[in-house]
């Protein structure tokens, strides 16, 4: 009748140990899953990833193959010189046609 005085089957720090192994083998899982998710963007060859379009601290990310290249912006406005090349237009139906010049 020993069996039945054990304190061992009734100790609440094994309930509290199996919990956290079941919780380790969870996260190991979401990681995996997270890891081969097939739409993430850089499990393809060639992505282009553009955070804060249009802001001042704007960045583009190009990765191509497993080169990762990023260009920040400086907020600046660009300047240059040039020659204008043509003209653009808008049709009524939203469609823009380029005209360039001789």
């Amino acid at each position: 009748m020993r069996f039945l005085d054990d304190d061992e089957a009734n100790d609440p720090m094994l309930s509290v140990v199996n919990l956290i192994d079941l919780f380790l083998v969870i996260i190991g899982v979401l990681m995996v899953v997270i890891a081969e998710n097939p739409l993430s963007p850089f499990s393809q060859d060639k992505v282009v990833v553009v955070e804060n379009p249009g802001q001042s601290d704007m960045r583009i990310t190009i990765k191509e193959g497993q080169e990762l290249t990023r260009y920040e912006s400086s907020g600046e406005v660009g300047q240059g010189q040039g020659a204008r090349a043509g003209v653009t237009y808008r049709l009524d139906d939203g469609r823009m046609i380029y005209v360039p010049e001789r």
